[in-house]
């Protein structure tokens, strides 16, 4: 059975640990004298099954983030976009590891993450591709455009960019990591200079990823005084935003993210439900802070109007027929007389009693006619 190259102190079962140390440090992959051992699958679905904590700890980072960008969110100078994988994720595959396939964890945590780095740098590939004309649509991006917002080190006027790229923490689907196998051919022609033919023996190499329907959340600040001292056009009316959001459609739909993004890996799509939810969450916000300068009379009006509407869509539907005593609008319009007659906001008291005059002058039993003036003379401050 294959073990780990530790300390026999150490034990032999490393559950606990993380993947990145399962993956690394003890990778139970070597045989008693410390030799390769030829099946290397097995191990790498050990180093990458999620444990309890993992999952926890997965799911706490992505909190945190999310968290931490709604605490500094400035809805002109930043930009989050959640986004599903529509094919295995992997990254950090030239890291040094004894299989020869690295990848990459974020240390302390040692789970899977996609650096910052390599965000900005598949962004600034789009841009440049959108900016080339080659893809139809520049979506506003030029070579200024690209410095502006990505950097430049140019020797004459190097240039800071305006963005700052979070590392993004994936959601895993599933529980796991998989396993990957890649074969490549020829080696006998580009690693060992002999005559290229098709009898070569591929060896087959394993590696990570993360797997298709995992999520990824992607968070992007501007400095908005970086951005208005370098181009102060693209601060105007969040065009920065409007280039970065055509980058990140143009990434997603012919680049990818992380390694070997050529053959398919890294594909990914917008998660349509999270942005739904989260518009619906930041909607909620804006309007509890809205309600939340409102002055006590004005709120009370605003709720006040929303009972006032109600009736009045009932009236309209009670007149475009005949009045008949008895009828469920009398009982409407008796609860309505209640809820208004109990009202101290002066304009809700004004606007329910003109209402309830003009249902007046549609129709009321004789019963009714005195408890509908006695209410009308409440509310004018006439009783």
């Amino acid at each position: 059975m294959a073990v780990a190259a530790v300390p026999d102190y150490l034990g032999k079962d490393f559950s606990t640990a993380s993947p990145g140390l399962r993956f690394g440090l003890y990778l139970q992959v070597w045989s008693a004298r410390f030799g390769k051992e030829t099946n290397k699958v097995e191990p790498l679905q050990r180093a990458g099954k999620l444990n309890d904590n993992d999952k926890r700890v997965m799911a706490a980072l992505a909190a945190r983030q999310q968290a931490g960008f709604e605490a500094i969110a400035d809805s002109a100078y930043t930009l989050q976009l959640d986004t599903l994988a529509t094919a295995p994720f992997t990254t950090g595959l030239g890291n040094a590891h004894p299989l020869e396939n690295g990848f990459a964890f974020l240390n302390p945590y040692g789970l899977p993450y996609l650096p910052g780095s390599g965000v900005k740098g598949i962004l600034r590939q789009a841009a440049r591709e959108l900016a080339s004309g080659d893809w139809g649509e520049h979506a506003g991006w030029s070579n200024d455009v690209i410095a502006a917002l990505f950097g430049s080190e140019d020797d004459k006027r190097p240039l800071r960019g305006a963005l700052t790229f979070w590392d993004v923490i994936p959601q895993i689907k599933g529980g796991s990591l998989t396993v990957e196998i890649m074969t490549p051919h020829q080696k006998h022609y580009y690693q060992e200079g002999k005559t290229p033919h098709d009898a070569g023996n591929p060896i087959p190499l394993t590696f990570l990823t993360v797997p298709p329907d995992s999520g990824f959340t992607f968070y992007v600040q501007c400095n908005p005084a970086l951005l208005k001292e370098s181009a102060p056009a693209l601060a105007a009316n969040g065009q920065w935003k409007a280039c970065l959001q055509a980058a990140f459609e143009h990434a997603l739909q012919w680049l990818g993210f992380g390694a070997k993004t050529a053959v398919g890996y890294g594909a990914m799509q917008e998660d349509q439900g999270k942005k739904s939810e989260r518009e619906r969450r930041q909607s909620e916000k804006k309007e509890e802070a809205r309600r939340a300068a409102l002055s006590p009379e004005d709120l009370a009006y605003e709720q006040n109007r929303t009972v006032i509407d109600n009736f009045n869509a009932v009236f309209d539907a009670a007149r475009t027929g005949t009045y008949q005593p008895g009828q469920e609008f009398d009982s409407r319009r008796n609860t309505f007389i209640e809820a208004a007659t109990a009202w101290e906001e002066p304009r809700s008291r004004a606007e329910a009693a003109a209402l309830l005059a003009e249902t007046l002058k549609w129709g009321v039993s004789k019963k009714g006619k005195v408890r509908l003036k006695e209410a009308l003379a409440m509310l004018k401050g006439e009783g």
